[in-house]
């Protein structure tokens, strides 16, 4: 199937010998939390470890690197909400080459501080990667430079292809192998590596549902723009799959599925607490895509987790709702009467449930209470989704409505 593509495996393999000395080989690692789950080995590649936080600087470190002495001196532009802009500008400050990188203006912080940290000139311009894609390309026109895609160039998906030559030398068992999916070139370069060696490893590609311009485009047999997205995964947030690496998925990959917000916070909240590893919402798409439902996967399986790259104050809230889904983080809307004695009863009854209370608001002025009702709103840690029930049944035995906000 090479032929046909503008991106063969010996492209890929090429590529590896090129990045010797400029990657860390991410060394795979088991993720026993997940494995029984399945009663197989799960491992995760944790591409998060990666220089500059992700695999980007696979695929920009290939291209650059290929560049004449003429197009060096061009200069590079890439448009990117954070790991591509990395990736290009630490390629670029490696072989002494000027780059540009468009950002969203939404883009994180850490990500654009780091991507100036590697000498790159940021221009901030729209809300999406799309309105930062157009940008950069009108920059090349009138300057010349040389436009760096983030995922719609053969040496780019070539050079993310060699986590996928990783993989398989690392875990020559795998059977199914789940990638995180923006624009398609990690999955396009990862699936063609694996299947052009051994065509029986399932390669499964993984969007944030609220920005999956796959499976439609798939289906209609070419890329389709999407309308709207809205995701906390930036990093994969694309609204039109690339021509090269879409031909290759088309082929190569056996299927397209999408994980929600809530399972996205779930993902990083575990990677975090079981696996010790900090990953951002579009690294952890292949994770929460595992976790989600974990019999539909056979097993050995590899989990890529594409970037680490995140916002502490993003963190923070993920990390709340991710506690929230799992049923370690409750709050609930209670009303009770408005007299000595209630408060602390109904505080002491929660604290012998087991569950800690975090934080307690006091609110007398809705008018759907009754003038001798009060509200409360407490926030309280729990163990989990049956913990969590168990309290709520306490606080209905004691006569009172809880409302979960």
């Amino acid at each position: 199937m090479s032929n046909k593509h503008p991106v063969s495996l010996q492209d890929i393999q090429e590529a590896a010998k090129r990045l010797e000395g400029i990657i860390r080989p991410t060394v795979m690692v088991n993720a026993g939390w997940l494995e029984r789950q399945i009663g197989k080995p799960v491992f995760l590649k944790p591409e998060n470890l990666q220089r500059a936080g992700s695999f980007k600087i696979r695929g920009a470190y290939n291209l650059l690197s290929q560049l004449s002495e003429a197009d060096r001196k061009k200069g590079v532009v890439a448009a990117s909400a954070g790991n591509h802009a990395q990736g290009v500008a630490l390629a670029a400050q490696l072989l002494g080459i000027k780059s540009t990188v468009y950002m969203p203006i939404s883009a994180s912080i850490p990500k654009v501080v780091a991507t100036k940290g590697y000498g790159a000139q940021v221009k901030f311009v729209g809300e999406t990667l799309d309105v930062a894609l157009i940008a950069a390309q009108e920059d090349c026109q009138k300057s010349g430079s040389i436009f760096i895609s983030p995922f719609d160039h053969p040496q780019i998906v070539a050079g993310q292809g060699t986590v996928g030559l990783e993989i398989l030398e690392q875990m020559p068992e795998v059977k199914t192998v789940l990638v995180c999916t923006g624009g398609g070139g990690l999955l396009a370069g990862t699936a063609l590596a694996i299947k052009e060696q051994n065509p029986n490893v399932k390669v499964i590609g993984v969007q944030a549902a609220n920005a999956a311009a796959y499976p439609d485009s798939l289906k209609q047999g070419k890329p389709i723009a999407l309308k709207a997205m809205n995701t906390i995964a930036d990093g994969i947030a694309v609204g039109k799959p690339g021509d090269v690496p879409f031909g290759i998925i088309q082929d190569y990959v056996d299927d397209i599925i999408t994980v929600s917000e809530s399972e996205l916070s779930i993902a990083i909240l575990q990677t975090l607490e079981r696996g010790k590893l900090l990953v951002e919402p579009g690294g952890a798409a292949g994770a929460a895509a595992f976790i989600a439902n974990p019999s539909a996967f056979e097993g050995p399986v590899a989990i890529v987790l594409s970037g680490g790259n995140i916002d502490p104050f993003l963190l923070e809230r993920i990390m709340q709702t991710g506690l929230a889904a799992a049923g370690r983080y409750l709050t609930v809307r209670i009303r009770i009467k408005d007299k000595p004695g209630s408060l602390a009863k109904l505080l002491s009854e929660i604290g012998a449930a087991g569950a800690n209370i975090m934080d307690v608001f006091h609110l007398r002025t809705d008018p759907m209470l009754a003038l001798d009702e009060v509200a409360v709103n407490l926030t309280m840690e729990t163990r989990g989704q049956e913990h969590e029930k168990d309290v709520l049944a306490c606080i209905k035995a004691l006569g009172h409505d809880a409302q979960v906000q």
